[in-house]
């Protein structure tokens, strides 16, 4: 028998969701708790402190749970033949051809040595490509001459969402072309950075702007009609905050940087979306592809797409590969589940075994690269309101 939440799993759920809701810790949210057709919102609290009521269709900058909407883009477009992952990413972007890597990823910018092959889109996929951030970063005593180059070319690779970064896509890839990577290609996981240049590559391959790559492949295929990578609608927006030790500050208005159209569309961490948006985009992935992604394209998306060597180095954390690994823009776990998480507030979750569906929308940043309590806390819930 197919499983259902329970009427007193429903109640659980939703206590998740109240003990957290108040204006010195999470101001306001939205969860989302799906198993097949069945569909259970809570939305709670305020889009702002002391601002109006959340309501189901509030909108929240999903940041870095867009990746796996850049994923499907991905293999969506080398279903249609557009591009090739084992393909030289060079016919599209010759701004990364002939690369040089960094002898050593703290040492000095112009201490390099010859790629030993080409960058593929397959390696931009899988965070392979040899650029973005890796844990080894965030722990060094004073910043690597890498991310001083990346600041002052203002390129946001290595670092949080920003729209009003000032490049377009052809002057931020001509950026990244000056810089050496960080590693070989193929050689190990490195975060954030291999999508954002998806997102170029993708509107290359197909004579559009990014946003129109995603809304003619994704988002209208899905009914998706809230998602894009800045919104007409503010009122509807979440105003962003971030934790200090002096409370939560805020960190984006609703008519803030998100509230016009950005020059570049960061495939990486740019949209704005809503938890049924993202209900429908997890369903897509769960019910075989239709009509976005083949089936094989949706079960590629769905599994491990990392060898033991790539992972060998660690991830984002101590144990980001511990029970999880990575498949085409977003991690997949040993229990068959998958999805990805964004800082600034959201998670998403599918558990294909029991075809559960997770989502919550906070305004409140993460603070490490852990999961925050309430996301905890409401995925729990879900699974006990099973029955």
């Amino acid at each position: 028998m197919a499983s259902r939440i329970s009427s007193s799993g429903l109640d659980r759920f939703r206590a998740a969701a109240e003990r957290h809701v108040a204006d010195d810790n999470v101001p306001g949210l939205v969860a989302l708790v799906a198993v097949g057709d069945q569909v259970h919102v809570e939305a709670l609290g305020h889009l702002a402190i002391g601002g109006p009521l959340v309501a189901r269709d509030s909108l929240f900058r999903i940041a870095s749970t867009t990746k796996p909407i850049t994923g499907a883009a991905t293999l969506a477009l080398a279903g249609e033949g557009l591009i090739d992952l084992d393909e030289p990413v060079d016919r599209l972007l010759p701004e990364l051809a002939d690369r040089r890597v960094l002898r050593r990823m703290d040492g000095p910018v112009d201490d390099t040595v010859p790629a030993a092959r080409p960058v593929t889109a397959r390696d931009l996929a899988t965070f392979t490509f040899g650029f973005g951030m890796v844990l080894d970063m965030f722990m060094a005593p004073r910043p690597w001459p890498i991310e001083g180059a990346v600041s002052a070319l203002e390129l946001g690779a290595l670092g949080p969402p920003d729209p009003a970064r000032p490049h377009g896509p052809d002057v931020w890839i001509a950026g990244l072309g000056l810089l050496p990577l960080m590693a070989q290609p193929g050689e190990r996981w490195m975060y954030n950075t291999g999508a954002q240049v998806l997102g170029v590559l993708l509107a290359r391959a197909a004579g559009q702007s990014y946003g129109e790559v995603l809304r003619t492949r994704i988002f209208e295929p899905l009914g998706m009609t809230d998602t894009a990578f800045w919104t007409r609608e503010p009122e509807r927006l979440a105003e962003a905050y971030q934790p200090t030790p002096g409370g939560l500050e805020v960190w984006d208005r609703p008519d803030g940087r998100w509230s016009r159209p950005p020059a570049f569309e960061d495939g990486a961490a740019g949209l704005v979306s809503t938890v049924d948006d993202l209900l429908a985009f997890a369903r897509m992935l769960l019910r075989g592809g239709h009509p976005v992604l083949s089936a094989e394209a949706a079960a590629a998306m769905r599994t491990d797409q990392l060898t033991p060597a790539q992972k060998a180095h660690g991830g984002i954390g101590p144990e980001f590969f511990r029970g999880q690994s990575w498949s085409f823009c977003q991690a997949v776990r040993s229990d068959g589940s998958f999805g990805w998480d964004g800082g600034l507030g959201t998670s998403w979750l599918v558990d294909p075994a029991r075809d559960l569906i997770v989502i919550a929308a906070t305004q409140r940043m993460f603070e490490s690269p852990a999961l925050p309590q309430v996301h905890r806390d409401l995925q729990a819930a879900a699974y006990t309101a099973l029955e």
